[in-house]
């Protein structure tokens, strides 16, 4: 690979665009929390602003850049070609930093108060929604790059098993782009002709259930970096192998089939859909704890190799032999337990009943910054930390102050979520600037609402360390002896893969039947069928 088709420079511009944006939503998250705690002057404008920023930045701006840059990354590597078209990929860049620059201009001006949901009658100005528009569109190359790498590879490799870091990138590829259907027709021929005035009105229930159809499924566009990074790196730090090739690529698929049709448990208490559908999709929402479980089992096996190979004894002695002194590690512990909690939450969402009790109640933003803060970010955190000697060539700036900062994290989530957890029950709401109630019934949160207060600026002096990290190596004057990335290879590697287990066009079309049926009635009842939804399919 020559000096010019390395992807550093591409893979770094994702990053630091990422990264960057994220230190800003971290600082605009303790100020809505110091607001919801009555620490900073209560002002509404100021508060919604915030809110939508924070979530814009961090579900969309954050995750979409990390994962490109990672994705070239460690396609470029596995494959050991340069990136294909790396022209494309450029314009793919570019096109998402302009729609990012114009979501901001929105947001600065004071005209995209709408959270970071897409629901309407709340409407944004323009530019907020073509801004959204071109960051999709901009992603569309990545999705078409790691696609087009692999089916080269294969190409030239008949035969052989697809690399596990290729074919989990490929999977999320994948999910992407089944999942940003939803959200891409309710912006462009929604949002953006009511946002310019083409038009008067939408349907509200036709552009909810939209957005349902992205709104869950893009948590796991998220959560597979995580997991790739579970699966291929903690083992090779550690010391190990990973368990087994086989079953990750098993869980990549299921997380693949099981998180698209899933976004109904979002609308259980709406009236657009009956309640047979949303039922149709709770049971699949349970199905993903599945792979998570598989991953969960795998992951920690393959730990418990390591920490045996470094001589631990006895039923948990492995345990102490691993080097919690490297981040990847330390990191994978904290998202493990966090998936855990979060998980429990996750179950309650799902639930038809419990649903109800929680619904619009702290107990939500509880458990989705528990999944998203918690396991995928600190896992983001890990990764740019193994990624960054590799792509500076330089050594890292301060391990130890890694370290400091992923426990800093780690602690500030359970501290800003577990007593959000407890005023959800409480009924305190979510996504409210101010809470004009009774101050008997108010008087219980504030203990909880001090600890989130205190939760939220660990966290932010978190991120301060993170970037601050990252920065001073690239001025480190000390440098690396620069080596491929490496991954884990599993204890019994596989020499030849059935095609389903190596390939995606089975699960495509499996896909398109399970989408057809999630989807397909919830979505034509709103053109072509004269019938209320809540009498659909009788109940």
């Amino acid at each position: 690979m020559s000096e010019s088709d390395k992807p550093d420079t591409l893979t770094l511009s994702h990053m630091w665009v990422a990264l960057a944006t994220f230190l800003l939503a971290s600082i605009l998250g303790a100020y809505q929390v110091l607001e919801r705690a009555e620490l900073v002057p209560v002002w509404a404008e100021g508060y919604y602003t915030s809110v939508t920023a924070h979530g814009v930045i961090m579900a969309y701006v954050l995750t979409t850049f990390f994962i490109a840059g990672f994705g070239y990354y460690c396609a470029s590597v596995s494959l050991e070609r340069p990136v294909w078209n790396r022209p494309l990929a450029w314009g793919g860049f570019w096109t998402m930093l302009v729609g990012v620059l114009m979501v901001v201009y929105a947001l600065v001006t004071g005209q995209g108060m709408v959270l970071y949901t897409f629901y309407p009658p709340l409407t944004a100005h323009w530019t907020f929604y073509v801004g959204a528009a071109l960051l999709v569109v901009g992603s569309i190359a990545w999705v078409v790059i790691m696609l087009v790498m692999p089916i080269q590879w294969k190409r030239e490799n008949r035969g052989q098993p697809l690399p596990l870091i290729m074919f989990s990138t490929a999977a999320n590829a994948t999910l992407w782009l089944w999942t940003l259907i939803g959200v891409a027709v309710e912006v462009v021929f929604m949002l953006i002709p009511l946002s310019l005035g083409l038009v008067d009105t939408v349907d509200v229930g036709l552009a909810r259930t939209l957005f349902a159809w992205t709104l869950h499924p893009i948590v796991y566009f998220w959560l597979i970096p995580a997991y790739q990074a579970m699966y291929m790196f903690v083992p090779r730090v550690a010391g190990g192998r990973l368990f087994s090739d086989e079953m990750a690529r098993v869980a990549f698929i299921m997380l693949l089939i099981f998180s698209l049709p899933i976004g109904f448990h979002h609308l259980y208490v709406d009236p657009f859909q009956a309640a047979g559908w949303k039922l149709f999709h709770g049971f699949g929402t349970f199905m993903v704890a599945i792979p998570t479980l598989i991953t969960g089992f795998t992951v920690i096996a393959g730990m418990e190799i390591a920490g045996r190979l470094r001589g631990g004894k006895g039923l948990f002695g492995w345990v102490r032999a691993l080097p919690w002194h490297e981040p990847m590690v330390l990191a994978a512990a904290f998202a493990l337990l966090m998936l855990t909690i979060g998980g429990f939450g996750g179950v309650v969402n799902a639930s038809y009943g419990m649903n109800t009790m929680v619904h619009n109640t702290m107990w939500v933003p509880a458990h989705f910054h528990l999944i998203f803060a918690g396991t995928t970010i600190i896992m983001y955190f890990a990764i740019a930390y193994h990624l960054w000697p590799k792509i500076t060539g330089r050594e890292l700036f301060s391990r130890r102050l890694a370290n400091t900062q992923l426990w800093l994290w780690f602690i500030g989530t359970l501290v800003l979520t577990l007593p959000w957890h407890y005023v959800g029950l409480l009924g305190m709401p979510r996504r409210t600037a101010v809470m004009l109630y009774d101050a008997e019934f108010v008087a219980p949160w504030q203990p909880s609402m001090l600890l989130m207060a205190f939760g939220g600026i660990l966290m932010t002096l978190s991120a301060v360390l993170l970037v601050y990290n990252l920065v001073m190596t690239h001025r480190v004057r000390t440098a690396v002896a620069e080596g491929a990335l490496e991954f884990a290879e599993a204890v019994h590697p596989p020499l030849k893969l059935p095609k389903p287990l190596n390939g995606f066009a089975l699960w495509n079309w499996i896909l398109l039947v399970y989408m057809a049926a999630g989807f397909g009635y919830p979505l034509a009842q709103f053109f072509v069928m004269d019938v209320q939804p809540a009498m659909a399919w009788g109940w």
